[in-house]
């Protein structure tokens, strides 16, 4: 009975202390593992979205009086979405099923966000009397 509670303490002490897998936070400048890499790329690619989210929903609300550009503003961003994703797929197709294969692709859906945030900072910044610019300036 002594050695079973005793048993049952230490290994109550040992659950306790064992760091869980989600608790630290990751050191992406040193990362050294793949279950770190691919959080840290994880982490960047969904700030890179968030980013794009808010930048999008900007743009809807300079064109809240123009419907038709609202329109295709939508259908290019799901078409812009629809590419991304195939690209990505495309890019680590062969990396399927391996540890690398969430960093790979989340690489490429950072670098192909990464790319459109800044054509829609462009569209953002356009000033009065730019032809080629679909979202009129900031008033």
């Amino acid at each position: 009975m002594k050695i079973n509670i005793t048993i049952f303490i230490l290994s109550l002490t040992f659950v306790i202390t064992m760091p869980l897998a989600h608790s630290y936070t990751t050191n992406c400048a040193n990362a050294n593992d793949q279950y770190a890499l691919n959080e840290c790329v994880s982490n960047d690619y969904k700030k890179s979205d968030s980013e794009l989210n808010k930048l999008y929903k900007d743009i809807r609300k300079r064109l809240a009086e123009q419907p038709d550009s609202i329109h295709r503003l939508v259908a290019a961003q799901r078409a812009w979405i629809s590419f991304r994703d195939a690209e990505c797929n495309f890019v680590s197709a062969n990396l399927q099923g391996g540890s690398s294969y969430g960093m790979i692709k989340g690489m490429c859906l950072s670098r192909l966000t990464q790319t459109r945030i800044k054509d829609l900072k462009t569209y953002l910044s356009c000033e009065e009397g730019e032809l080629d610019c679909p979202v009129p300036p900031k008033e």
